[in-house]
């Protein structure tokens, strides 16, 4: 086969390849996302009708404590599905590399409600769930692009 066909197939599986990487931590990122949000909103404003959540004062640390649970449920996603063929053989230091990487979402996440709560002086759970998405959105593309360069990679 000449030079431009054999390119042109080798494009389009490596961009098929990469669809279905995407789609599979789209998933894991989803499910994710609804327990990070549904945590969130449940941390701080509790049940409908139920008055408050217990970390109603504290919507920063709950950010924290919500998108922690949802990067452990993550970890074990991408680990064992998304990259399962990629993965190191070293966990601790895949799991290192993951928490940094989440770290600093994290970090992305939080950051947005403490802007919209401390410097714009939104309250409310319209605005403090428009920063989260905001703040996922930005942190997702760069989980991503870290995961698949930097941590779920076969040594």
């Amino acid at each position: 086969m000449p030079f431009p066909g054999s390119l042109t197939l080798r494009m389009g599986d490596a961009l098929r390849g990469i669809w279905r990487e995407a789609a599979k931590f789209g998933v894991v990122g989803a499910l994710a996302f609804v327990m990070d949000n549904g945590g969130y909103n449940l941390l701080v404003f509790g049940l409908p009708g139920g008055g408050g959540g217990p970390m109603a004062a504290a919507p920063v640390q709950a950010s924290v404590l919500a998108t922690g649970a949802a990067t452990i449920f993550s970890w074990v996603g991408n680990r064992y599905w998304t990259y399962r063929q990629q993965r190191r053989e070293k966990v601790s230091q895949e799991l290192t590399l993951f928490l940094i990487v989440n770290i600093i979402g994290l970090v992305i996440t939080a950051g947005t409600v403490f802007l919209s709560r401390h410097l714009l002086g939104l309250d409310s759970a319209l605005a403090d769930n428009v920063a989260r998405i905001f703040g996922w959105v930005l942190a997702t593309l760069f989980r991503f692009v870290t995961y698949r360069r930097y941590v779920f990679v076969a040594p």
